[in-house]
């Protein structure tokens, strides 16, 4: 027989019990809700799962799994942001790492690019509160565990608060496109005020960001594209003259516009373009070798009597002063409202596959290409 004495503590434990669970459940919740995931279960919070792409295997698009069931990632240091992800910038570079081109371990999540809110900040982070509108890219103490996913937890170095006039979808579009152009146009080329620039494939992400950056710094802007909606959308961006690099004697056009050659070359598609590139470049002008996909064979020879240069650009060789630099200088152009990013589609994560068949197959680029999460 319970006495009443029993039976009230019993009672009081049992509402603890409870109060603590609720109250687990609220924190729990709260933090890995990951706000953008479109609908997951508030069991899938508590259980720390988040929906993401997954690559087990190296290979073509269909390597790219979806999941709705996956280990949300957690904060296991004091300089990490936990951050819920809106939209993420799809790029080149990850169709190469799924190819196995480059070394990566598996399994992973791809993808370094993104856009959303804070979710949680570990001790030691400044400058960044939950909640917070932020992108995403690598910075100098690496990348984000992997954006195509809807948590990612990063460095707090590699998340950067996101004005208010930018969509998520054109966050995404910030990271790698803007922090690239920065750093081929300016840091390797050294291009001034005067510079003749051609951003050969200008109608992309990358080639975009640098004909807005070119552009403000007062240089004279050229660039090319494939398709006439591209080179509409390159000459509205600030490019005083667009060609069709389809176009046979294009090159000439070029060397015509520029009054005998240019000072700086953008190059997004070196193993096609770069000894063509050799005889549009002035006197001790530069090649700046964004993309390639493959060999090509050049003269040595032209590079001689007019002392050019060719340049490799990467930002995973970027120093730390650089990233200081590029931090400063694109977080200014987008606060100012001169930095915009393009987005050209969307598609919803489940389709992860299909934006990496359209970033490397499109007949033209007109912009970014983004993941709705």
């Amino acid at each position: 027989m319970v006495n009443r004495s029993d039976w009230s503590c019993f009672q009081c434990l049992f509402i603890l019990r409870w109060y603590c669970v609720a109250k687990k459940f609220y924190q729990e919740w709260h933090i890995l809700k990951c706000s953008f995931n479109n609908g997951a279960s508030i069991s899938a919070a508590v259980r720390r799962i988040m929906r993401a792409i997954q690559v087990f295997e190296f290979g073509g698009p269909e390597v790219l799994k979806y999941s709705a069931e996956v280990v949300a990632p957690e904060i296991t240091a004091p300089n990490q942001v936990l951050v819920g992800i809106a939209s993420v910038g799809v790029n080149p570079v990850e169709t190469y790492i799924r190819a196995g081109a480059r070394e990566h371990p598996l399994p992973y999540i791809p993808g370094s690019d993104g856009a959303g809110k804070v979710l949680q900040v570990g001790e030691d982070v400044n400058g960044l509160q939950v909640g917070q509108r932020v992108f995403l890219c690598r910075g100098p103490d690496g990348g984000p565990s992997g954006t195509y996913a809807s948590c990612t937890v990063a460095p707090a170095s590699c998340v950067r608060p996101l004005p208010d006039r930018l969509t998520f979808q054109q966050g995404a579009g910030v990271g790698i496109p803007y922090f690239t152009a920065w750093h081929a146009l300016m840091q390797r080329a050294a291009a001034g005020r005067g510079s003749r620039v051609l951003v050969h494939g200008a109608s992309g992400a990358v080639g975009l960001a640098a004909v807005q950056i070119a552009r403000h710094h007062g240089m004279l802007v050229m660039g090319t594209a494939g398709t006439e909606e591209g080179m509409k959308l390159v000459q509205e961006q600030g490019a005083e003259h667009v060609f069709n690099h389809r176009t046979p004697g294009y090159t000439q056009e070029i060397l015509a516009a520029s009054n005998g050659g240019v000072d700086v070359i953008l190059e997004m598609l070196a193993n096609v373009n770069l000894a063509t590139d050799l005889t549009l470049l002035r006197f001790r002008g530069r090649v700046v070798v964004i993309g390639s996909r493959g060999s090509i064979q050049i003269d040595p020879r032209l590079t001689m009597g007019p002392e050019t240069s060719i340049m490799g650009c990467a930002l995973a060789a970027v120093t730390k002063e650089e990233w200081e630099e590029l931090d400063l200088r694109i977080g200014e152009g987008l606060e100012a409202g001169w930095m915009t990013p393009i987005v050209d589609k969307t598609y919803p994560l489940e389709q992860a596959g299909r934006a990496h068949e359209d970033i490397i197959n499109s007949a033209g680029a007109r912009g970014n290409i983004v993941l709705e999460v």
